[in-house]
């Protein structure tokens, strides 16, 4: 009788703000309830998410965002409202409390159960070479890896997406 292998989720997170934050780190500690083995490749922005000075003031960029929902239902706010000074303020207070409202974790609290539960979190080297980043940058526990390194877990990968 054979052993079953172990099913495997990839996720790329390419984006830095607090909305594009909750999918990788949400879908990575599913798929590891759910007994997958999971990793994140942190690219781009992305990088944002798992760096200690920036992954605990995430924002949300309001300005060209048009599914974001208007403040009062049934009041339509043109999209161009998003480039008033403190709308970003504004939106990522507002996406912070619904998020509390409905007891969903914080991006830290996100972060610390995706390490506890053995998310493997790679860096991209390439990125933090362009953007200036260096490892010291990066919260305890992230591996650095290149394109090569996430393409090898990648490759075994059951479920594979793009955020």
């Amino acid at each position: 009788m054979s052993e079953e292998k172990q099913k495997r989720i990839a996720l790329i997170a390419s984006k830095g703000t607090l909305d594009m934050a909750y999918p990788p780190l949400i879908l990575a500690t599913t798929g590891v309830a759910m007994d997958m083995d999971a990793g994140i490749f942190f690219t781009f922005y992305g990088l944002d998410i798992i760096n200690k000075h920036k992954y605990s003031s995430l924002k949300v960029p309001p300005l060209a965002n048009p599914a974001m929902p208007n403040p009062v239902p049934g009041v339509p706010v043109p999209n161009i409202v998003g480039a008033l000074p403190g709308m970003t303020m504004v939106a990522t207070a507002m996406m912070k409390s619904w998020m509390g409202k409905a007891n969903v974790a914080t991006i830290p609290k996100l972060i610390e159960s995706c390490q506890k539960a053995g998310v493997r979190m790679i860096a991209c080297q390439m990125t933090m070479d362009v953007m200036g980043t260096d490892k010291a940058d990066l919260i305890d526990g992230i591996e650095v890896g290149g394109a090569a390194t996430f393409l090898d877990f990648a490759a075994d990968s059951d479920i594979s997406l793009f955020i």
